[in-house]
């Protein structure tokens, strides 16, 4: 075997090694569970880790009687940048269980000849 030639019995173990963590990273991310919350907590948002929202939240003290139309407009906003800042959290944790994963990708093709 030449220093140049490509160990295709090793290459497909690695494929399906990564295959099998990727698959692991996905599962995992589907069962995490990641909150964001936004007025100091008046409302929080659920999502699972692939950012699908599961659970929203709103506590009773952001609703002033007096004023239903100024309620209803921080209610909207409080959601919004609760869900917000729970699919951002989201993104981080799939960056952290994807993102070494993409990197071997990426690093075991770049080594390979032709790619």
């Amino acid at each position: 075997m030449n220093p140049g030639d490509v160990n295709l019995q090793q290459l497909l173990e690695q494929a399906q090694l990564m295959q099998q963590q990727l698959v692991s990273a996905q599962q995992e991310l589907n069962d995490a569970q990641v909150e964001g919350s936004a007025g100091g907590g008046l409302v929080v948002a659920t999502v699972n880790g692939a950012g699908e929202l599961q659970e929203l939240k709103i506590k009773p003290e952001v609703i002033d009687p007096g004023d239903p139309q100024e309620t209803a407009d921080t209610v909207a906003d409080l959601v919004i940048a609760a869900i917000r800042d729970a699919v951002r959290a989201a993104s981080e944790l799939q960056q952290e269980k994807l993102g070494p994963l993409a990197q071997g990708l990426g690093g075991g093709l770049g080594q390979l000849p032709g790619f």
